[in-house]
């Protein structure tokens, strides 16, 4: 008997889940104005513009693959799948995929992930349970196994990091398309 109760309350919920419509326009994925906004934001989604909301494209596709939002062409009003949208991010980013596979793992984790500053910098991540009540501890640079990185670059970058006083985190993509984690220190010999 309870098993039949379970089994309406979770149909129940299905129905109940709601999908945002948000628009693909040229400057970028577009939520409009809705009380839904204050949900995404609080979860750190998203960038407030104009009383909308302004996705990234790892953003998108991220709550498109989870079937939070529908995203639909401004100019053919046709809805976009999956692909096509991953296709419109790699002309912006040739590197879209492997942003997006990093950007799903770490949400996947439990942590909220915003866009980096530059420098290099994919990704600030902030503690679990932290976003909003203070600042990434977290700065997160990609790359794809065997991808050339000059030491320059990580100097640079790491030296940016620790100004902030921020841990930086090397993510690498290996080619079975699994991510591992390293921390980044500055090594002094003594």
């Amino acid at each position: 008997m309870s098993t039949n109760n379970d089994e309406m309350k979770a149909e129940e919920k299905e129905e109940k889940k709601v999908i945002l419509k948000v628009i693909l326009k040229e400057e970028g994925i577009l939520v409009p104005s809705s009380e839904d906004i204050e949900g995404l934001k609080s979860r750190g989604y998203g960038t407030p513009q104009n009383g909308d909301l302004v996705l990234s494209h790892c953003e998108a596709l991220y709550l498109m693959d989870k079937g939070i939002i529908e995203v639909i062409d401004e100019k053919t009003k046709m809805l976009v799948t999956f692909q096509q949208l991953l296709a419109k991010s790699r002309v912006v980013d040739d590197d879209a995929w492997v942003r997006y596979l990093l950007y799903r793992d770490l949400r996947s984790r439990g942590y909220v992930v915003r866009e980096g500053f530059g420098l290099g910098i994919d990704f600030r991540v902030y503690k679990r349970g932290e976003y909003g009540k203070s600042t990434a501890e977290y700065l997160v640079f990609g790359i794809k196994e065997g991808q050339p990185v000059a030491i320059e670059d990580l100097a640079r970058i790491l030296a940016r990091a620790q100004s902030l006083k921020k841990t930086l985190i090397l993510s690498v993509l290996n080619r079975r398309g699994e991510i591992v984690y390293y921390s980044l220190s500055r090594l002094a010999f003594k």
